[in-house]
C-alpha cells in the first residue's frame, strides 16, 4: 500500500512538472484538458509496468514532457499521454473520441501500432506501421512529432530490453526515425536519437568517443571560452547585441566522421562550434563580417543558408576560421527566429488556426507535399518507395519473407550471392514476384526474390559486368581463378611465351622459377605458378611479366655520381635507390613528390639528413637547379625484393553508396595496403578521396589507377604531383 502511495506521489510529482513547462510558454493554459488525459491514462494503464519495472504511465509522461520541450499545443501533448491507451489497453478509440473529440483521437489512432493484425513477416509489420504513420503525418504532422518522442523515450530505456531486441531497435531507430527528426529539422530529437541508437550498435566506438571527448573537455572549454570572449570583444566594438555560445559536437557525429574519412580522434579538427544569436538578418552578416576580420576564413567553408534554406527549413550562417595555432572552428550566426527553428524544426512552425492546421504548411516543407500527392490505396511495401530515407538501398523478400537490403541497382546475382556464396556459384535462373526474370533484372523496393539454382551450373563472366555489390563480383573472380586455375595456367605460359617470341628472348633461359619466384612477390602473388595463372586470367599483362624478367637478367646500368663527396649518415635505410660510387648513404623519398620505382629520379644533398630523392619533374627541383645545382647527384633504382614506397592518390567521383566499398575491393584484390584515407563529400554531390598506397612500381600503380577508373561515377583517378591532362 505504502509503494503504491509512493508511485502515485511521483506521478502526481511528474504531471505538476509537465504543466509547469508548458505554462512556461503558454500562460494561458487551462490545465483541465491535460489533468483529464492523465487520469484517463493512469486509470487505463494501472497495474501495468515496463520491463525495466517502473509504472508504465512513467512512459507517456516522459513522452508528453518532450512535446513540452518542443512548446507543442494542448491537444498534441493530451495524445502523448494517451497514445498507448488504445494499443495496450482494453480503452476503445470511439472512447478516445467521446471523451477527447475527433482531434485528439485521430493523433491517437495515428501512432497506434496495428499489433493486432496479422502480418506476414515483421518486415511488413514495420512498413505497414511505416505507411500508416506516413499517411496520418501527411493529414496531421503532429503525429510524426509524438512517433518521434514516443521514440526517443523508448531509446532512453532499451537497457532493460535483451541485446538483440536492443540492436533491432536501434538500427530501426538510426535508419527511419533519425532521418525524420532530421527532415523535420528537430535537431533536439535527432541528435540524441543518434547517440543513444549508437550506444547499442558498437558499444566500444560509443564509450571510445566518450572517453575521448572527456579527455580533451578541459582543454576544449577552455579554448571555446577565450574564443567567445574575443567575438563579443569584438561585436560590442561594431554594436552589435548578441548571444554567444559554444555547441560540442554529438558522440554519433565524431564517431560517423570517425568511420567516413578514416581519421582518429585526436585529428578531427572542428570538434566545437560557436553559435551566435542575434536580432536580425543583417545583423547576422555584420556579424560574420566581423568573425572573418578577426579570424581567418577556411575557402570553400561557408554556406549561406539564409539566403538558401536547408529543405527542412533550416536557415543560418556556417563559416570555418582557423584561429592562432592552427586550431579551426565552425561559427554559427542567426536571428532567434532561426534559432528557434534550428532546435525545434518544424515543430516551431505549429501555429494553428480555428481550423486546426498550419496555414500551407505543405507548401513549407516540399517532401510532405509531394506525400500528400500519393494515392492512399497502394501496397504497403511499396510505399517504402515513396521515402527517400532508403534511396540508396533497396529492399526485398525471400520466399521466407526475410528482408534482404541491397545497394540500389542490385540484381539477382547480388541477391543470390548475400544470401550464400554456394548459391550464387549455382545460380541458373531467379523469379521475382513468382515470375521468371533476367539475371540482369533490377530488383525493386518489395519484390519476393527466389533464386533456382542447378548442381552443374557456375558463374559466368558476363555477370560481372551488371552486378552491383563488390562481394559478388569477388566471388565471381575467386570462382574462376579456383575452378579454371589449370586451364589459366597453360593459357597464361601460352601468352608469354608468345611475348618472349615477339621480343626475340628464350623462354627458357627468362622463365626460371627463380626469378618467376621474385617477379610473383614483385607483382603480389605468392609464387611464380601463381603469377602465370593470373596472366591467363587476364589480371597481369605477359609484357609486364617479360619486362619485368629482362630487367632481373639486364639490369639497368646506375649512372655516375656528380658529387664526388655527398653527405653520408649512419644506419642507411635499404630504399632500393643507389648512388654509383658512394656508400653508407641515408636516402629518404621526398613526401612533396613520393616517387616510387619506374619513375625518373635525382638526388639532393641536404645539409646533415643525408640524399632526398625527388622526381625528375618535382617543383622543388626546378627551385634547387637555379640555387643549388651543384647539390644534385644522379641517383638511380635497384632491384629490392618486398620494398613499397608511398604514393598518394586523388579520386574524384560522384558519391554514392558502395563507392568507398568498390575502391576498397580493387585494393583488395590487387593486395595494395592503404596506409591512410581522407574521405570528404562536398555539397554539390562529389566524394573526394587522398589515399596514400604502398606501391612497389610506376607499372603496380598505372594498374590500380586504370582499374579505378573503370569504376562507375569516378570523374578522375591521378597521382598527387602528376599534372592532369
Amino acid at each position: 500500500m505504502a509503494t503504491g502511495a509512493v508511485k502515485g506521489e511521483e506521478s502526481a510529482v511528474n504531471i505538476t512538472h509537465l504543466l509547469d513547462r508548458i505554462e512556461a510558454y503558454h500562460p494561458d493554459l487551462d490545465p483541465g484538458l491535460l489533468r483529464r488525459a492523465f487520469s484517463v491514462a493512469s486509470d487505463a494503464h494501472a497495474g501495468q509496468t515496463r520491463l525495466s519495472g517502473d509504472p508504465y504511465i512513467t512512459h507517456p509522461l516522459a513522452v508528453a514532457m518532450t512535446l513540452a520541450e518542443l512548446e507543442l499545443d494542448e491537444a498534441t501533448i493530451a495524445a502523448g499521454l494517451l497514445h498507448d491507451v488504445v494499443e495496450d489497453t482494453g480503452v476503445a478509440s470511439q472512447v478516445v473520441r467521446e471523451e477527447f473529440g475527433e482531434e485528439i483521437a485521430g493523433l491517437v489512432e495515428g501512432v497506434t501500432k496495428l499489433s493486432r493484425i496479422d502480418f506476414r513477416s515483421q518486415r511488413e509489420h514495420q512498413a505497414e506501421n511505416l505507411r500508416k504513420m506516413l499517411l496520418a503525418m501527411a493529414r496531421d504532422l503532429r503525429v510524426i512529432f509524438i512517433k518521434l518522442a514516443d521514440r526517443l523515450h523508448n531509446m532512453r530505456t532499451l537497457q532493460a530490453l535483451p541485446e538483440e531486441r536492443r540492436r533491432e531497435v536501434a538500427e530501426e531507430t538510426l535508419q527511419v526515425f533519425a532521418p525524420l527528426a532530421d527532415r523535420l529539422g528537430i535537431w533536439m530529437l535527432k541528435w540524441e536519437l543518434e547517440d543513444c541508437s549508437l550506444r547499442y550498435l558498437d558499444p566500444g566506438g560509443y564509450q571510445a568517443v566518450g572517453r575521448n571527448v572527456k579527455r580533451t573537455r578541459p582543454e576544449r572549454e577552455r579554448m571555446i571560452g577565450e574564443a567567445i570572449r574575443q567575438i563579443r570583444e569584438r561585436l560590442e566594438q561594431g554594436g552589435i547585441t548578441a548571444e554567444i555560445t559554444g555547441r560540442p559536437k554529438h558522440f554519433y557525429s565524431i564517431y560517423q566522421k570517425m568511420q567516413t574519412q578514416k581519421v582518429d580522434f585526436d585529428d578531427i579538427r572542428d570538434l566545437e562550434a560557436i553559435r551566435i544569436v542575434v536580432d536580425s538578418i543583417p545583423d547576422c552578416y555584420e556579424a560574420l563580417g566581423l568573425v572573418h576580420d578577426l579570424w581567418v576564413p577556411i575557402k570553400d567553408m561557408f554556406s549561406d543558408y539564409i539566403a538558401k534554406p536547408k529543405p527542412n527549413g533550416y536557415r543560418s550562417l556556417h563559416t570555418k576560421v582557423m584561429r592562432p595555432g592552427g586550431k579551426v572552428i565552425e561559427v554559427q550566426i542567426r536571428t532567434r527566429e532561426m534559432h528557434r527553428t534550428a532546435e525545434y524544426g518544424w515543430a516551431a512552425h505549429w501555429h494553428y488556426k480555428e481550423g486546426g492546421r498550419p496555414d500551407k504548411l505543405e507548401e513549407r516543407l516540399p517532401w510532405l507535399r509531394q506525400l500528400l500527392e500519393h494515392p492512399y490505396d497502394r501496397d504497403s511495401r511499396q510505399w517504402i518507395e515513396s521515402l527517400d530515407l532508403f534511396k540508396d538501398e533497396v529492399f526485398v523478400f525471400t520466399p521466407q519473407r526475410d528482408v534482404i537490403n541491397l545497394p540500389a541497382g542490385s540484381t539477382p546475382v547480388d541477391f543470390a550471392y548475400r544470401i550464400h556464396t554456394d548459391i550464387g556459384n549455382h545460380c541458373s535462373r531467379a523469379k521475382a514476384n513468382g515470375e521468371i526474370v533476367p539475371l540482369s533484372y533490377t530488383l525493386q523496393n518489395g519484390d519476393v526474390i527466389e533464386i533456382i539454382t542447378r548442381s552443374n551450373a557456375r558463374p559466368s563472366l558476363d555477370w560481372r559486368s551488371f552486378v552491383a555489390t563488390p562481394q559478388a563480383k569477388t566471388r565471381i573472380n575467386q570462382w574462376y581463378r579456383r575452378q579454371r586455375r589449370d586451364e589459366s595456367i597453360q593459357h597464361g605460359r601460352t601468352l608469354l611465351h608468345e611475348e618472349c617470341k615477339r621480343v626475340s628472348v628464350e623462354p627458357a633461359e627468362l622463365m626460371r622459377p627463380e626469378g618467376m619466384g621474385k617477379v610473383a612477390r614483385r607483382f603480389n602473388y605468392h609464387s611464380g605458378e601463381d603469377l602465370v595463372a593470373a596472366v591467363g586470367f587476364g589480371e597481369v599483362s605477359a609484357e609486364a611479366v617479360i619486362n619485368r624478367l629482362r630487367d632481373l637478367l639486364e639490369p639497368t646500368p646506375r649512372p655516375m655520381v656528380l658529387m664526388p663527396s655527398p653527405v653520408r649518415a649512419q644506419g642507411a635505410l635499404r630504399l632500393g635507390i643507389a648512388a654509383q660510387g658512394v656508400s653508407d648513404i641515408l636516402f629518404r623519398l621526398s613526401k612533396c613528390c613520393s616517387p616510387v620505382p619506374g619513375d625518373a629520379i635525382v638526388g639532393y644533398i641536404t645539409r646533415g639528413k643525408g640524399v632526398a630523392v625527388h622526381r625528375v619533374s618535382c617543383p622543388n627541383i626546378s627551385h634547387i637547379i637555379e640555387n643549388e645545382p651543384q647539390r644534385l647527384i644522379r641517383v638511380a633504382w635497384t632491384l629490392s625484393e618486398e620494398t613499397y614506397y608511398p604514393a598518394t592518390v586523388e579520386i574524384e567521383a560522384l558519391d554514392r553508396v558502395g563507392l568507398l566499398s568498390d575502391i576498397t575491393a580493387i585494393l583488395s584484390e590487387s593486395k595494395t595496403n592503404i596506409r591512410s584515407a581522407k574521405v570528404r563529400t562536398r555539397k554539390d554531390g562529389r566524394a573526394h578521396m587522398e589515399l596514400v598506397l604502398d606501391i612497389q612500381d610506376i607499372q603496380h600503380l598505372r594498374r590500380l589507377t586504370d582499374s579505378l577508373n573503370e569504376l562507375p561515377d569516378i570523374i578522375s583517378v591521378h597521382r598527387v604531383g602528376i599534372p592532369q591532362t
